[in-house]
């Protein structure tokens, strides 16, 4: 995918080229201190290093390269690293996709279209726009660096060009894969409330589970398949699983926010949210014994990546909404952040993320630890 012209002569002018992810073509957008690739057929962040860091690990799942080292064929569309699921999320009805409609929505299927951007002093911004044919939408999505940070703002908007109100589905789909991600040496907390493990997956032959399904339970410790709890702060060793969990965002605080944390390498992926544009979390926690191994913090609209019509009759859990309304040739829109940064020695969990006076501040409380990192575009 090429861009226009005047939009590469701009890119230029920042300091950013098209560059390739796995033979695929890629955006580059970063400043000083981070680096973030996106690919412009499905708008993935597909890799989000340090620029500061040597080996430059990213913490982004990355199938594509796992199917490639085992030798197994690549689709011409995989879902990799986070993308984002809308209008949609989840498996889609026999009449859906009879009409064209594939799972986790249309937008990481279509191409993004870089449609303007700019830099006003050491800010950069960039905006992309998709069109969503199934469902009549579109969807924007603006990224902002700020030099000096190790931040990315993320502002998006969805479009209905229909004269009607809907239920949309809506999923920020940030899943971390090795080797980020390793038995018992990544750490993922969120600001959870009332949780409950995903009912049967109805998979053929049936997926092993860690968990036992359709239970409620208290973040972070879920009733265990062989008895007792699991922490779902870990991926565990010895691995053969595929489980999930949906989580509501903690009710009690305006922000939400999910942490990833590599141990050996002190390196930490983060996301800082509104709660009420996003109130529900899922951790996609897959498992199996091979290269494979993903672990997906979904936040979004609803509990669970089900079909639509699933949602609608849910209506809400824990009297929270499974769903959000569009309503007739109007658009809703959602902001987060996004940051990457070097913890010091000692800092082992996240306990609290706050956002005051320009700074996201991480908390591990238990060992008296945090990390200040400068964010002066707000949340």
């Amino acid at each position: 995918m090429r861009f226009a012209p005047i939009l590469l002569a701009a890119m230029a002018a920042w300091g950013q080229t098209e560059t390739t992810f796995e033979g695929r073509p890629a955006l580059t957008i970063g400043n000083d201190r981070i680096e973030l690739l996106l690919l412009p057929q499905g708008g993935a962040f597909a890799s989000l290093v340090l620029k500061s860091d040597k080996e430059g690990l990213n913490p982004m799942w990355n199938p594509l390269r796992l199917a490639r080292q085992a030798g197994r064929p690549v689709d011409t569309i995989t879902s990799t690293g986070h993308f984002v699921c809308v209008d949609g999320f989840g498996p889609t009805s026999t009449e859906e996709r009879a009409a064209g409609l594939m799972g986790h929505g249309e937008a990481h299927r279509q191409p993004w279209k870089l449609v303007g951007g700019d830099r006003k002093g050491k800010r950069q911004s960039y905006v992309f726009s998709a069109t969503l044919p199934v469902v009549q939408e579109v969807f924007t999505r603006r990224l902002e660096v700020i030099d000096g940070e190790e931040v990315v703002y993320v502002d998006s908007e969805l479009e209905s060009l229909l004269g009607f109100d809907r239920p949309v589905n809506w999923a920020e789909h940030a899943t971390i894969g090795p080797p980020f991600l390793a038995p018992g040496r990544t750490v993922v907390d969120v600001s959870a409330g009332r949780c409950m493990t995903r009912p049967e997956l109805g998979k053929s032959p049936p997926v092993p589970r860690r968990i036992v399904p359709g239970e409620d339970f208290n973040w972070p410790m879920a009733p265990a398949t062989g008895g007792g709890t699991a922490d779902l702060r870990y991926m565990p060793a010895g691995h053969n699983s595929m489980d999930h969990s949906g989580c509501t965002v903690d009710p009690a605080q305006r922000l939400a926010w999910v942490t990833a944390l590599n141990l050996d390498k002190r390196l930490l992926l983060g996301y800082v949210w509104r709660r009420e544009e996003f109130p529900w979390i899922q951790k996609w926690m897959n498992y199996p014994p091979d290269e494979r191994t993903a672990w997906g913090l979904e936040f979004g609209t609803q509990p669970f990546d089900v079909p639509r019509r699933e949602t609608v009759d849910l209506g809400k859990m824990f009297d929270v909404p499974a769903f959000r309304w569009l309503p007739a040739k109007s658009k809703i829109g959602a902001r987060y952040l996004m940051f990457y940064t070097r913890v010091p020695e000692g800092f082992e969990r996240v306990d609290e993320v706050t956002y005051a006076e320009g700074k996201i501040t991480l908390a591990d409380k238990k060992n008296g630890k945090r990390v200040d990192l400068a964010a002066a575009g707000g949340i």
